[in-house]
């Protein structure tokens, strides 16, 4: 076993070659059908089990949303699920959101335990919003694939509107375009992209099916990502006595686990009744909350 012990030197991490790819693949299989990628999750196992505390955990998170998420997109847009307004909205939002966040992250929260402490009480709050969506779930889309495609879709700076099944959504652009920034800069905070935290509130908020949400927040997680990596390489080299850049062979051992995880997740999720992809979501994000708002204490 010793043979597969490698040592990560841009994170100085040292693990088993499967365990990164074995744990982003179950992980982002059933998170994808949420529309997360499932970085929210690798961030504290990198941090909690193989100790990866600086703020380059972030950027390496990052790098494993580009490589995981094409698969589970090109999925979704395969079996015409992609609401395209719904995802412009949500990349145009999160974009600079993001950005800002890896400043605040670098600047204000270089410290693992306030860091953490932060995301707790982010997750905490939105898991409570997804429990509370869950009890309330009583009519659900049946499993009828002819009805698991979008139609009619519109886009204007007023309003964005689409067709899923019997039923027409349609929510004011602007509105959610700020909601998108402000949750961009949390997302680029915790290093998952904005697209990841912003499933949770489309869900519980604005009440979109979730099946329609997960495609669209998985694509705008990938574009923010690959602009965080690169503002991220960028900032490494303004501070230079702080572990900033991403760990690239790192994430890249978790992004392959991700594409796969990422694929089936995608190809399986309209057999998932929405509430069970929803309780899958609530338990990820308090359980992390939990963890992390306990820690910060003991």
């Amino acid at each position: 076993m010793e043979f597969f012990l490698i040592f990560f030197p841009g994170s100085g991490v040292e693990t088993y070659l499967f365990i990164p790819p074995l744990v982003a693949f179950a992980v982002s299989f059933f998170t994808s059908m949420g529309g997360v990628s499932g970085a929210f999750l690798l961030l504290p196992f990198q941090m909690s089990f193989l100790n990866y505390t600086t703020p380059s955990v972030s950027a390496t998170n990052q790098v494993f949303n580009i490589i995981a998420i094409p698969s589970g997109v090109l999925r979704f847009i395969k079996e015409k699920r992609m609401a395209w307004p719904l995802t412009w909205v949500v990349i145009i939002g999160t974009l600079p959101g993001v950005l800002i966040g890896a400043i605040i992250r670098i600047k204000y929260l270089p410290d693992p335990k306030s860091f953490k402490f932060f995301v707790g009480f982010v997750l905490f709050y939105i898991g409570l919003k997804l429990l509370n969506d869950v009890f309330k779930t009583k009519a659900e889309i049946t499993n009828n694939k002819s009805k698991f495609i979008v139609t009619d879709t519109s886009f204007s700076l007023k309003c964005v509107e689409f067709k899923f099944g019997n039923q027409r959504f349609s929510f004011s652009t602007i509105a959610v375009g700020m909601l998108c920034f402000i949750v961009g800069i949390i997302g680029g905070i915790y290093g998952i992209g904005g697209g990841s935290i912003i499933a949770p509130f489309f869900i519980t908020f604005l009440h979109l099916p979730v099946y329609v949400v997960a495609g669209a927040a998985l694509m705008g997680t990938f574009v923010t990502s690959v602009a965080g990596v690169i503002f991220y390489q960028i900032l490494a080299f303004f501070y230079p006595d702080t572990s900033i850049a991403p760990d690239w062979y790192l994430g890249m051992l978790f992004g392959i686990g991700g594409f796969l995880g990422m694929y089936l997740g995608a190809k399986c999720q309209k057999y998932f009744p929405a509430f069970i992809i929803k309780s899958i979501l609530c338990f990820c994000v308090l359980f992390v909350a939990a963890k992390y708002i306990f820690d910060f204490f003991i």
